[in-house]
């Protein structure tokens, strides 16, 4: 998994309540257990017509945000079904940062499992942030995990909490698989003595 330590990218504005997994994936997408690939699909049916052409007024078919790395979102984020396919589908597309007044609570785990910084704020910054996400390609946001901060391209910085272990999984790269392999020299030492105390087994 990626490291994130501080971004600073073109942000879209969705301002849309209750965005939903499968409005981020829809359930025809979910037969693959690969992790990339899904970029093209995500948002599937608020991107695409039904025979296959752009609608121009979705915001990631917007110039200005084709190369988008943060969403400004609206309230109650990721609700839904729980599926992991929707983090990996924003990952593929290249959202690594999503911004809210609120996330569903399993949407939220799964995000940081995938190297997704998931940032809660208050509404009134969200409002803020929209705001500025909405001047376009040249109104950049910078998000700061280290320090645990959003700025905005007009300098004001939003402070926001994260929880201490899943802070240091992100800026350290770690998924459940690298959380194990940190403890792979006491693991090789187990695995050794139970050998030699037990070599029947």
């Amino acid at each position: 998994m990626d490291k994130f330590t501080t971004l600073t990218g073109i942000a879209a504005p969705m301002p849309l309540l209750n965005i939903d997994t499968d409005m981020i994936i829809p359930k025809q997408f979910l037969k693959t257990i690969k992790r990339s690939g899904l970029g093209v699909n995500l948002f599937d049916e608020m991107r695409y017509n039904q025979d296959g052409s752009e609608k121009p007024d979705f915001v990631l078919n917007q110039p200005a945000y084709r190369s988008a790395e943060i969403i400004v979102a609206g309230d109650n984020f990721g609700c839904g079904s729980s599926r992991e396919h929707a983090p990996w589908a924003l990952l593929d597309f290249g959202i690594r940062c999503v911004i809210s007044t609120s996330f569903a609570d399993i949407f939220f785990s799964n995000c940081f499992k995938n190297g997704i910084l998931p940032v809660v704020l208050p509404q009134e910054a969200v409002e803020a942030l929209m705001d500025d996400a909405k001047k376009g390609a040249n109104a950049r946001i910078t998000v700061d995990l280290e320090s645990q901060t959003v700025t905005g391209s007009d300098g004001t910085t939003y402070a926001f909490e994260v929880d201490a272990f899943k802070k240091h999984c992100l800026l350290n790269g770690l998924d459940d698989i690298g959380l194990t392999l940190e403890k792979v020299t006491a693991i090789d030492s187990f695995e050794g003595q139970a050998a030699q105390s037990r070599p029947w087994v």
